[in-house]
Formats: structure tokens, C-alpha cells, sequence
């Protein structure tokens, strides 16, 4: 099993507009459908995201996975919560429960920074894509510093899609890092 994310950024390095949306609903050209997001989708076994990416979903027209199993990193069960998705505000044992009932196929981590930094710290992200938007922001939210500066990453691919955004493709060193953000639940992240 290979956890990967897949996030987009502007080409000034911002993953959320200023007033906290993510980046690619100020591109003009996005559409997920022709950048390769269902795709990506399909081929995964799971779906793995902290509370903030998660708590949106529910007020959404439809489910957005499906009847893919779903993995929170949070500390409480909201309203409206599908039986299946599972909840837990460890990493670690959310992270075994992940791996116990995988099937082989990959796990894409829909998550902020803090959520991906939590599980590439504990060495259980395999892959990070980045799609640079053809915009600049000016201001929001960055990867880092969330993500660790010192992340070991090795280009695996670039790929071009329509409307200019560029795909990068790096692998990640899986030796599990040590520190403040592996000790850290739920409880103590604001589950981005």
C-alpha cells in the first residue's frame, strides 16, 4: 500500500487562497474531471484526510467517495457521519486500522498541511504530486511550514495537463521522522 496526496498550489507555492479556500477554486481552468482527479480516485483503496478537509464533505449535494472507505483523523463523530468512515484522533492506530483492512491498492491522503506533515512524519507517505496552478495568490496558506523543510523528495515524473497546470511527481523518503508532530492527535491539530 502506498499512501500518496495529490494537492494543488499557485505558482507563488500558496495551497489556499487568502480567505482560506483551497487554491484551485481561484483557477479559471479547474475542472477535476480533466486533470486527472477521478482517475487518481479510482485507482485508490482508501481515503485518508483530517477533521477540516473532512466536516465540508458532509454538507455536500452527494458523497464524494463513494463506497470507499474512509479514515478521519479527528477526535469527534459529527452529525451526519456515514456509518463506515472510521474516526480516530491517534495517527498511529488510525494508520494500523488503515493498513489491517487494505487490499493492496493505494490510499490517497485528501488533506491541509498539518495532516500531511502528521503522516509523513510517522514515514507512511510514499508519494506527493503537486499540481502548479497557472496563478499567483499573493497570499494563504502555504505546504510548509507545516510540511517539514527538510523532507527528502526525489522527482519521479512531470506531467502537463490543459490549461498550463504542470504535475510534479516526488517521491518520499520513508524513514520515519521524530518530533513534535509525530506525538501529536487530533486533539492537538486543527486536522487540516
Amino acid at each position: 500500500m502506498k499512501i500518496l496526496t495529490r494537492m494543488c498550489t499557485s505558482l507563488d507555492g500558496y495551497v489556499t487562497t487568502p480567505d482560506g479556500w483551497p487554491v484551485q477554486l481561484a483557477f479559471s481552468g479547474w475542472d477535476a474531471g480533466a486533470l486527472g482527479f477521478y482517475e487518481l480516485q479510482a485507482r485508490c483503496d482508501a481515503v485518508l484526510m483530517g477533521r477540516t478537509t473532512f466536516e465540508p464533505a458532509l454538507s455536500a449535494p452527494f458523497w464524494p467517495w463513494g463506497d470507499v472507505p474512509v479514515y478521519v483523523l479527528g477526535s469527534l463523530r459529527p452529525a451526519g457521519t456515514p456509518d463506515p468512515v472510521i474516526i480516530d484522533n491517534d495517527p498511529t492506530r488510525l494508520l494500523e486500522r488503515l493498513r489491517a483492512s487494505n487490499k493492496g491498492g493505494d490510499t490517497h491522503l485528501v488533506g491541509g498541511p498539518k495532516t500531511i506533515e502528521t503522516f509523513r512524519s510517522l514515514g507512511a507517505l510514499g508519494e506527493i504530486r503537486l499540481l502548479e496552478l497557472p496563478i499567483f495568490s499573493g497570499a494563504g496558506r502555504r505546504l510548509t511550514p507545516d510540511l517539514s523543510a527538510d523532507t527528502s523528495l526525489t522527482l519521479v515524473d512531470a506531467h502537463t495537463w490543459p490549461g498550463g497546470v504542470v504535475e510534479l511527481t516526488y517521491s518520499v523518503d520513508s524513514a520515519a521522522m521524530t518530533g513534535d508532530s509525530a506525538a501529536m492527535t487530533g486533539d492537538d491539530r486543527d486536522g487540516s
